[in-house]
């Protein structure tokens, strides 16, 4: 099976992307698996011009394609996402706007295979898990509209930076154990 891990993130090595390593290395022994980082691509803002809704393309040309080409490789989705403000990143929101061409909410709507399975982790430097079940709640709205099955959550709170990531190593394992590694 092929595991897709995206850090949500615009920082390609702090948190959020240390939690993207400890996943990767938990399940690289049994599964193909590719890490991505929303930064290492050019991803245009939405121009709200509607014209996806009505022939599944976007008329800009970015990175978009390319990202949805990792979710159409992928079985499996983790995404990694950080608070920022209580919510997804701007940079995540962004890519997930550009992704109305394959929302199923309208006719046409592109589409990736069928039979994908999604997961969220949300991490956040506070100590409220109201605010990484807003996150996870954002990654799941996007799933349903790509009709990947939401199958596992992680929140972790008081994550600072990447040594508060090693504190809570053992949870990310446990994390992946459930989910992964039976």
């Amino acid at each position: 099976m092929k595991v897709l891990i995206m850090n949500c993130s615009p920082v390609r090595n702090g948190a959020t992307a240390e939690i993207v390593n400890i996943v990767s290395d938990c399940l690289k022994e049994r599964y193909d698996v590719r890490n991505i980082c929303i930064d290492d691509f050019d991803i245009h803002f939405c121009k709200g011009c509607r014209i996806c809704h009505n022939t599944a393309k976007c008329i800009q040309h970015d990175d978009v394609d390319k990202v949805m080409g990792n979710y159409e490789w992928a079985d499996i989705i983790i995404l990694v996402s950080p608070s920022y403000w209580a919510d997804i990143p701007g940079q995540f929101k962004v890519f997930i706007d550009r992704c109305t061409p394959w929302c199923n909410t309208h006719e046409p709507h592109a589409s990736i295979k069928s039979g994908k399975k999604g997961y969220s982790v949300a991490l956040r430097t506070g100590p409220s898990m109201g605010q990484c079940n807003r996150i996870i709640e954002s990654i799941e709205h996007f799933y349903g509209h790509l009709e990947i099955e939401c199958c596992g959550r992680l929140g972790l709170c008081s994550i600072e930076n990447k040594e508060a990531v090693a504190q809570r190593r053992n949870e990310i394992i446990e994390f992946c154990n459930k989910h992964f590694i039976s």
